[in-house]
């Protein structure tokens, strides 16, 4: 018959070895009691062989859990169940001031450098009066999770206080609410009371029942039910549309980013996609500053939204300030300029007229519904040198003009349509020809022969005729200068 070795060292037969596994098995499933150490601890049956079993040279008889280091520790340094007692004292006080004690109270706990008392005017190591008791010290050997642990030696039975007050502040509300409700006749308000009243104590019973521990097998299996604050009517969110194309679900992060139903209403939606959350509160805030952080850190800026968060915030702020200053500025420059009109007119208020507008099948405006014509400051409807259209209405060959008489010159006055014709048509120019010339010259003489011309030179100078060189001179010779000073030695 085969053999096996077992952890002691010793042999055991395939039956007793098949009977070991069925023990296991057993004490898995909870139908047999755990196993015990030396100590007389439970030892968890769903820990692994590697670990429960002791090696051969510690020469271990009763399973135990000692050859570990965890549990080692645990023992030397466990801190669940001891901490530091504040405020306690230890035994009665001295009569007569102990060398080494405190000079101030004459505690031996500690010295007059760490002593809490108010300073004495005469110390009890002079006076020897009024000796402190001794506290109570202890060397907790505690390892590095006890040392750092926030939560080490708070007793939870003191936030029963804290409770106990809610309670009586809700009972005071209630207590008032109700006089005032006697007070007034309101009946509504006193049937909300009792109904509320009756409610809380139903919680209460319900919650009562549901931590109250369900223990079968002490010490293998311990089953505590507390109360799930789940809501049942809750709906997952991947079951909303249980369309194959809705909205993709992430099981791994438990996302679901856009909108489950995108074509119902938007006061029967219930959940609206992540996104929607995103989008909402402060978080457009959020990003707007991000941004500003970013932009500011591109430009040299140093800027940090992890590093200096309340930094972050007081700059976007004050950036923020700014900019609102400065668009206002700019709209009361703008304001000054054009001027402002204090109160709207009523159909701009009230988006509607009395002015009766008839439209066309088209949308077209058939009758009534004059467009109106913006006011400035500047002149409108001023056409300066007779012309019909603005400067800068009609455009060619690089130059600007007037599209009525199709000149670029600004203050050229208008022509009308002879302008447009003389542009598009080119000017002819003739010139006299050789015997043209001719003829002409023969005409000058023969009028200069006849006298003609001297009769037409002999004309006064108010008719603005043209005077000879002769006549010229001789008005030179008789004229007299006055502002000649030696006009007068002249006779």
């Amino acid at each position: 018959m085969s053999s096996t070795v077992s952890s002691g060292g010793g042999r055991t037969t395939r039956e007793e070895y098949k009977k070991q596994k069925e023990l296991e098995e057993a004490r898995k499933a909870g139908n047999a009691p755990a196993e015990v150490d030396e100590d007389g601890k439970t030892i968890n049956p769903h820990i692994p062989q590697y670990i429960s079993q002791a090696p051969w040279y510690l020469n271990k008889e009763k399973p135990s859990l000692k050859h570990q280091k965890a549990f080692a520790s645990k023992e030397t340094g466990y801190y669940d169940n001891d901490w530091y007692e504040r405020g306690a004292k230890a035994g009665p006080a001295a009569t007569k001031f102990r060398k080494g004690a405190c000079q101030n109270c004459g505690a031996m706990t500690h010295t007059a450098k760490f002593c809490c008392e108010r300073p004495r005017k005469l110390g009890a190591k002079w006076s020897g009066k009024n000796i402190a008791q001794d506290e109570v010290s202890k060397d907790l050997n505690l390892d590095f999770d006890g040392k750092r642990d926030r939560w080490n030696g708070y007793n939870p039975d003191t936030y029963s206080k804290v409770i106990e007050k809610h309670d009586k502040l809700d009972a005071e509300r209630r207590k008032i609410r109700k006089e005032e409700g006697v007070k007034e006749g309101d009946k509504e308000l006193m049937d909300m009371l009792s109904d509320d009243e009756e409610e809380d104590e139903e919680n209460a019973e319900f919650i009562d029942n549901e931590e109250k521990a369900v223990t079968s097998t002490p010490a293998v299996k311990a089953r505590t039910t507390v109360r799930n604050l789940r809501i049942r009517e809750d709906t997952a969110k991947y079951l909303i549309n249980l369309n194959a194309n809705s909205a993709h679900y992430d099981p791994k992060s438990r996302s679901m980013r856009e909108n489950p139903l995108p074509n119902a209403k938007p006061e029967d939606i219930t959940y609206a996609g992540d996104n929607f959350v995103r989008a909402s509160g402060d978080v457009q805030d959020f990003l707007k500053m991000q941004s500003y952080a970013f932009t500011t850190a591109e430009m040299g800026g140093e800027l940090h939204m992890q590093a200096a968060p309340s930094q972050a915030e007081l700059v976007f702020k004050d950036f923020q300030k700014k900019r609102q200053e400065e668009a206002q500025k700019f709209q009361n420059q703008i304001q000054s300029r054009y001027g402002t009109q204090k109160e709207l007119p009523s159909e701009l208020l009230l988006s509607q007229t009395e002015e009766y507008t008839e439209y066309s099948v088209d949308g077209s405006i058939i009758k009534g519904g004059q467009k109106v014509i913006p006011k400035s400051r500047y002149e409108e409807d001023v056409y300066p040198g007779n012309h019909k259209s603005v400067w800068g209405s009609w455009w060619e060959n690089g130059e600007w003009g007037y599209a009525c008489c199709h000149q670029t010159v600004k203050k050229a006055y208008c022509i009308g349509q002879t302008g447009i014709n003389l542009k598009d048509e080119p000017i002819r120019v003739s010139f006299p020809t050789k015997e043209q010339n001719n003829e002409n010259q023969n005409e000058k003489k023969k009028r200069e022969n006849d006298g003609h011309d001297k009769e037409d030179r002999k004309r006064t100078k108010s008719n603005g005729w043209e005077q000879t060189e002769e006549e010229q001179e001789e008005y030179r010779a008789n004229k007299k200068r006055w502002d000649d000073p030696m006009a007068s030695f002249i006779k």
